[in-house]
C-alpha cells in the first residue's frame, strides 16, 4: 500500500530580499517592501509530505515522532525566531526568497529519510503566498 503521511510544523523568522550584485535602487524596485534594510518577518507555516509503501509489519510508512524529531532538528531549532540572512549558514550567501527557504528545508529533511521515500515540502510564507517543491 502506497500513502503520504504528512506533518505541520512552524517557525517565525526574518529576513530582507536583497542580491547583493544589484545597486540599492534595483533592489528596492525589484523586492519592494522586502527589501527593507532592518528586515521582516513572517509567521512560515510549513507542511512535509512523505510518500511511499507501508510497512506490513509496523503498519507505519514513517513513525510520526521520528519525522516530527526530523523537522524539529533541521527546520524549527535552526530556523524559529531567527533572522535568516544573519543567523543561519544555509542563507548567509543564499537569498532567502521562499522558493530558496523551501528548497534548504526539502535538502535537509530528505537527507534524513529513507531514500525510497517521496518528499514534498509546502511552505506558506503568508496566507496567501505558498511554495510546493517536489525535489530538484
Amino acid at each position: 500500500m502506497i500513502v503520504t503521511v504528512c506533518r505541520k510544523a512552524h517557525f517565525n523568522a526574518a529576513h530582507r530580499l536583497h542580491v547583493s550584485s544589484w545597486d540599492e535602487e534595483q533592489n528596492k524596485d525589484f523586492f519592494g517592501l522586502c527589501n527593507n534594510e532592518n528586515y521582516h518577518g513572517h509567521n512560515y507555516q510549513l507542511i512535509v509530505k512523505v510518500k511511499g509503501k507501508v510497512d506490513e509489519t509496523s503498519g507505519y510508512l514513517i513513525d510520526m515522532k521520528e519525522l516530527s524529531k526530523i523537522i524539529k532538528e533541521e527546520v524549527e531549532n535552526p530556523f524559529d525566531h531567527k533572522n535568516l540572512n544573519l543567523d543561519t549558514e544555509e542563507f548567509k550567501h543564499l537569498n532567502p526568497t521562499a522558493e530558496n527557504i523551501a528548497g534548504v528545508i526539502y535538502r535537509k529533511i530528505k537527507t534524513r529519510l529513507n531514500p525510497d521515500f517521496q518528499l514534498s515540502i509546502t511552505l506558506y510564507e503568508t496566507e496567501r503566498n505558498f511554495i510546493e517543491y517536489h525535489g530538484e
